[in-house]
């Protein structure tokens, strides 16, 4: 098997008294999707700091490529590019201008820099855009040419930090496909997100951190597996009273159930679907509720995220 593309083994970084990280390990498969979740606080950005070489950590080791982030630094740097949450372009010059100057700056050979641009530009669907000022670019552009500025040097490691924070949904849609396109061609990409939907459509494998720890890894569905039971979600054809959602709800034996007034629906945990459908359309019955559709949801990575971040953190 090969060696990872990102190996980081106890990592730990505190500042003053607070402990950020407290024994971080990670693996990521070269041209692998790698998510990185956890909530405000948790020490994505410190961990993705530390990859970066932004940051020196207190304790633990972390590799790129075989180069450790400490002691060969420079090294690391020429293997990775790091894309923040808001596009770092320069709206004075033209796309192609911005990519010209990365290439300048990475001290690419004059002839190789022109090419290098066009070809990006094309790939990320820029092209018709190439010579209009980046000031005139919609958000979704001005992110797909800060993604094509940090491939100018073709680095073998991307590191997407909240890559889509503000993106339209069609925006946001286009990007993860230039993404996934990146790793089908070789480019291993660690992805640190708030949105779950993000992760679970893009990632190979999946690691949340909680507390400078991390508390579960694996694929989206090893850890949506983590929560137990799916849920049953009955539609009403019209709003039931306050009385009979809760007498409902009590009905079934069930603190969890919850009602959404908007959808008209009323959602309850349940380890065996079958059974709770069948007494939610008799106690639906017996309090003269009309259902009009029953379905059975399984868990999603926010019910694993809630479960696993909501935990008071071991000390």
């Amino acid at each position: 098997m090969d060696d990872p593309m990102i190996a980081v083994r106890g990592l730990e970084k505190s500042y003053g008294d607070h402990a950020v990280l407290r024994g971080v390990d990670l693996s990521v498969r070269r041209g692998e999707i790698f998510a990185l979740l956890g909530p405000n606080g948790a020490g994505k950005t410190t961990t993705v700091n530390v990859l970066t070489t932004l940051v020196r950590p207190d304790a633990g080791t972390a590799t790129i490529a075989g180069a450790d982030v400490v002691r060969e630094p420079g090294r690391v740097r020429r293997l990775i590019a790091l894309t923040g949450q808001y596009a770092s372009v320069d709206e004075f010059q033209t796309g192609a201008e911005n990519l010209v100057m990365m290439g300048d700056l990475a001290h690419l050979p004059p002839r190789d820099v022109r090419a290098r641009a066009v070809e990006l530009l094309e790939r990320f669907d820029l092209a018709d855009a190439a010579d209009r000022r980046v000031a005139t670019y919609s958000g979704g552009m001005r992110r797909r040419l800060d993604l094509a500025i940090s491939l100018v040097a073709d680095p073998a490691v991307l590191v997407l930090d909240e890559p889509t924070t503000g993106l339209d949904p069609a925006s946001r849609s286009q990007l993860w496909d230039v993404v996934r396109g990146l790793a089908a061609d070789g480019t291993t990409v660690l992805l640190t997100t708030q949105y779950l939907e993000e992760a679970d459509r893009l990632a190979d494998s999946i690691a949340v951190l909680h507390d400078g720890r991390v508390v579960a890894r694996g694929t989206a569905t090893e850890l949506k597996a983590l929560v137990a039971g799916d849920h049953v979600r009955v539609a009403f054809e019209d709003r039931p009273s306050l009385a009979a959602a809760v007498g409902l709800a009590a009905g079934l034996g069930l603190a969890g159930a919850a009602t959404d007034d908007k959808d008209l629906s009323l959602t309850a945990p349940s380890d065996d679907p079958v059974r709770t459908i069948r007494d939610v359309l008799a106690l639906a019955d017996a309090h003269g509720l009309a259902v009009a559709g029953v379905s059975v949801v399984k868990p999603t990575l926010d019910d694993v995220f809630l479960a696993l971040t909501s935990k008071e953190p071991a000390r």
